[in-house]
């Protein structure tokens, strides 16, 4: 009885790799086996950075309120401890986008705070 490769299915799954590897420098992009490596390494930091994404932007957002408090004349602690006195439920995000875009509304809520 003749050996039997399953041809079809080995050839499927090399092209799905060399697909994902589309763009990758040399053999990186090329070569199956390298490719392989690549493409799991790429989809392990892509796992990894869809987590540290969150915590970036996070950071980000801290930053430019900071920043934009700094300018105002309050630190962002006294700041962030006067919202939550007031009961201001505005999330970081949305702070961020007040004093980058709208620093006159950022500016009335650090007078609210502040008194």
């Amino acid at each position: 009885m003749p050996r039997a490769k399953n041809n079809v299915a080995a050839k499927q799954r090399h092209k799905k790799i060399l697909k994902m590897a589309k763009g990758y420098r040399l053999g990186r992009g090329k070569l199956y086996r390298t490719a392989k490596d690549q493409v799991e390494k790429g989809l392990q930091y892509a796992y990894r950075d869809r987590r540290q994404k969150k915590r970036l932007f996070r950071r980000l957002w801290i930053s430019r309120i900071n920043a934009a408090c700094r300018m105002n004349g309050i630190s962002y602690s006294r700041f962030m401890h006067g919202l939550r006195e007031h009961n201001i439920e505005l999330d970081r995000k949305a702070l961020a986008h007040l004093a980058m875009h709208e620093p006159e509304a950022f500016k009335s809520l650090v007078e609210q705070v502040s008194a």
